[in-house]
């Protein structure tokens, strides 16, 4: 297959497509296995790379298929340098474990709820509608999830997350909460 890559085939502009095609299919497994040998992140997209860059400067490449093994290697070379600097620039990919992750944050609800005493958030529920005191009920107190206080309740979870969000905004305008909510 390389005894037509002579320098003459490399700058016959009649056979050109004829040897793109050949000179792809002599080398690009060869690139391919060099890229992901020296770690490219991509090698399928660098090789692509290499080849878009060689394949128009053929008719400049010398010494036949020596020389153009020599220019798309080095080519291969310089894209798996620029592979490294890239990656040397961007930082690390972890994939998120939630549970090493120690970060906690109480929500404003956990922490009125923390601040007063259990019979002071039943009367506080007591200015709720049942439908509401219910919800809060399963989702503050018993630590539900939207979907299990859904299930729970017989509703659907968007009617659940309504629920709640109404029954906190009333929470909030009631003057026996802001009390609690001041610093």
């Amino acid at each position: 297959m390389t005894d037509a890559l002579t320098d003459e085939a490399l700058r016959d502009q009649s056979r050109q497509p004829a040897v793109y095609s050949l000179v792809y299919r002599t080398y690009a497994s060869q690139v391919l296995g060099y890229l992901t040998a020296r770690g490219v992140e991509d090698p399928e997209a660098a090789m692509q790379e290499v080849f878009l860059s060689v394949l128009p400067r053929l008719d400049s490449v010398h010494g036949g298929a020596a020389g153009l093994r020599t220019f798309i290697f080095s080519v291969a070379h310089a894209r798996m340098v620029d592979d490294r600097r890239r990656q040397s620039r961007t930082p690390a990919q972890v994939t998120f474990e939630p549970e090493l992750d120690r970060r906690e944050d109480a929500s404003a609800e956990s922490e009125a709820l923390d601040r007063i005493s259990p019979q002071e958030v039943l009367r506080l529920l007591d200015d709720l509608p049942d439908d509401q005191r219910e919800v809060l009920s399963l989702r503050l107190v018993a630590g539900l999830t939207v979907e299990q206080a859904a299930e729970a309740m017989g509703k659907s979870a968007g009617a659940v997350k309504q629920l709640q969000r109404r029954a906190l905004l009333k929470l909030r305008d009631l003057a026996a909460v802001k009390e609690y909510l001041k610093p």
